[in-house]
């Protein structure tokens, strides 16, 4: 039985941060080389659709900056200020990282809007298309490596990096078709370059509004989803002595970690050790079905339970 009273839980580091941050290394060299490919196919052709995606990649560098820095935080053992640990920097990073989202996404939309209403002609179109695509097969490679991660290591720092990436290719792809219609077109369909960089922007902001979602979501304490908690309450009923039962469940999730907290009720009669080992494989049994997740229980008499319906 889980005992807080005295004073700080122990909680040790996660763990999972310090790989995970190694994993964002990847995300940071590869923001870098393309943002420098997309200003330079930006250079070549003078597509406002390019600059959008460049604007985009220069984002995504700094999103992985400030989630490289979270995971940093995120790891910390808890302390006496903060006695259940770091792990909700996770959430913090999550929600900038949707902020600066929606500013790339503004910045797009008006760069945009300036082109439509002064439409340029598009120089070396061949080249950027090609330097476009090399960036866009780079993006693809570790997004996909770091969502494989991110699920390893149940962190929503590195997953919101992983489909921000996964964002910039498919915002790469539809530039590259418009850069290749506009290529062979006549050049009325120049005006094909700003509304492309507009859609462009338009798919960044629900993905930055989705990130912000979630990671409100994390800082306001929500429950376990309903398959975790259907998984806790199996564990629960698994582990009850005969003449126990429980209420009072409470689940909530900070970063990667889990907390779920029950009361126990035996017959009044039980000895406080069988109650206390009552307790324990109760707990034992909820962290070998979610890892990570720390249970506290409290122990009562039956006759002390608020109405006495079954849980």
């Amino acid at each position: 039985m889980t005992t807080e009273s005295a004073g700080i839980p122990r909680r040790e580091a996660s763990g999972a941060a310090a790989p995970a941050s190694r994993v964002l290394l990847f995300s940071i060299a590869a923001s870098l080389v393309t943002m420098a490919l997309k200003i330079t196919a930006y250079a070549f052709t003078g597509s406002v659709s390019l600059l959008s995606d460049a604007l985009e990649s220069t984002v995504n560098l700094a999103a992985a900056l400030i989630a490289f820095l979270a995971l940093a935080v995120a790891d910390r053992p808890a302390d006496r200020s903060h006695a259940y640990g770091h792990e909700k920097a996770e959430y913090f990073s999550s929600g900038v990282e949707g902020a600066l989202i929606l500013v790339a996404a503004i910045a797009i939309i008006y760069a945009a809007v300036q082109r439509f209403l002064d439409p340029r002609p598009l120089t070396d179109l061949g080249a950027g298309i090609g330097i476009a695509l090399a960036a866009s097969g780079i993006n693809f490679g570790v997004s996909r490596f770091m969502l494989r991660k991110a699920k390893h290591y149940d962190s929503i720092a590195l997953e919101a990096d992983a489909r921000h990436l996964m964002t910039d290719v498919w915002t790469s792809a539809g530039v590259v078709a418009a850069l290749a219609v506009m290529a062979f077109a006549p050049p009325r369909w120049l005006i094909l370059d700003p509304i492309v960089a507009v859609l462009v922007g338009l798919n960044i902001i629900r993905t930055g509004t989705d990130l912000i979602r979630r990671s409100m979501a994390g800082l306001m304490d929500s429950s376990l989803p309903e398959t975790e908690i259907r998984q806790v309450e199996e564990a629960i009923r698994a582990s009850l002595d005969p003449g126990a039962a429980y209420h009072g469940l409470r689940t909530r999730k900070s970063g990667s970690r889990r907390f779920v907290e029950l009361h126990v009720t035996v017959p009044g009669d039980l000895c406080v050790t069988r109650g206390h080992d009552c307790c324990e494989r109760i707990e034992a049994a909820i962290e070998r079905r979610l890892p990570k997740t720390s249970v506290s229980t409290h122990l009562e008499p039956d006759d002390a339970r608020p109405g006495r319906d079954p849980s």
